[in-house]
């Protein structure tokens, strides 16, 4: 396991991460991503590279009026970083919806390289 100070920034980066999503700007992701990430929101086909997870936030935050997503529990294991999270997301019109979401991170120099995420997604769409 990496030292306490590496497990803090961790910490720390995903959960500035988390707070960009409000802004519905993908670029503004993009420094938080190793160019060669992998992201899988679980029962989807996996998403590698940079500019293909970009790609993929655009399109979400072009759908969705509001996006809001915050850390109800994290826990950090050096590169290994596991947030339970409410991804609040509103269609044109609509009202935010609170979807429950499990996501595990792992990071390497900073970066993340591995991305999944784990979500209901038949009761999210009952929500939205």
């Amino acid at each position: 396991m990496r030292d306490n100070a590496s497990a803090i920034d961790n910490d720390k980066i995903i959960k500035e991460f988390l707070d960009l999503f409000a802004l519905k700007d993908a670029t503004r992701l993009a420094p938080y991503f190793h160019p060669d990430i992998v992201f899988e929101n679980y029962g989807s086909p996996e998403i590698k590279g940079r500019d293909a997870v970009v790609n993929l936030w655009a399109g979400v935050f072009s759908a969705m009026e509001r996006v809001e997503f915050s850390t109800l529990h994290q826990a950090v294991d050096g590169d290994i970083v596991i947030a339970e999270q409410l991804h609040g997301l509103a269609l044109p019109g609509r009202p935010l919806a609170p979807i429950r979401n499990m996501a595990i991170y792992r990071l390497q120099d900073g970066r993340i390289v591995e991305w999944r995420d784990y979500t209901n997604s038949e009761h999210a769409r009952t929500l939205m």
